[in-house]
């Protein structure tokens, strides 16, 4: 079949109470991410990106949000099971590549980290990976800070 991309697109709501999670990497934060999971928004357009490069749905559609075995989990972990899913389906992750927009926390101090946790989930090497970041220059829900999103690509290459 040759190759495939995919996009995703993932946005959480702030909330007081919850660790923020991003790319694998919990930030020290006095707020976190609203979710089923653990709300990494990052992971999640991955995941999306992913399942979308193979045709596969969504992670909603893997991953209910109304279904207990999915509260808190780790996005990690569901990146690891949809890298199964590809391989499944005689895929391999070729790269991603990874856009948060926030207007915090500061992306640039956790990108390596968050590189390395995205590659050996997908067992890729890091330079396989790309974690990028920008502010919504304090426009809309975004800019005020009332949340965070994340657009990702991934292409995957069929044996």
């Amino acid at each position: 079949m040759g190759f495939q991309v995919g996009i995703g697109y993932d946005i959480h709501r702030k909330v007081e109470g919850r660790p923020l999670v991003l790319g694998g990497v919990t930030i020290r934060s006095d707020w976190g991410l609203e979710g089923h999971s653990d709300a990494d928004v990052l992971l999640h357009a991955i995941g999306d990106a992913l399942l979308g490069a193979a045709a596969l749905g969504d992670l909603g559609k893997h991953f209910p949000p109304g279904d207990p075995r999915w509260k808190d989990a780790s996005s990690l972990e569901l990146l690891r099971l949809i890298r199964a899913l590809l391989a499944g389906r005689g895929a391999t992750v070729v790269n991603v590549d990874v856009t948060v927009v926030a207007e915090a926390p500061k992306i640039a101090p956790l990108r390596e980290a968050m590189c390395l946790n995205i590659a050996q989930a997908l067992l890729i090497g890091g330079g396989q990976v790309s974690v990028k970041a920008t502010t919504n220059e304090t426009l809309g829900a975004l800019g005020r800070g009332e949340g965070v999103a994340a657009l990702a690509i991934a292409m995957v290459e069929f044996a």
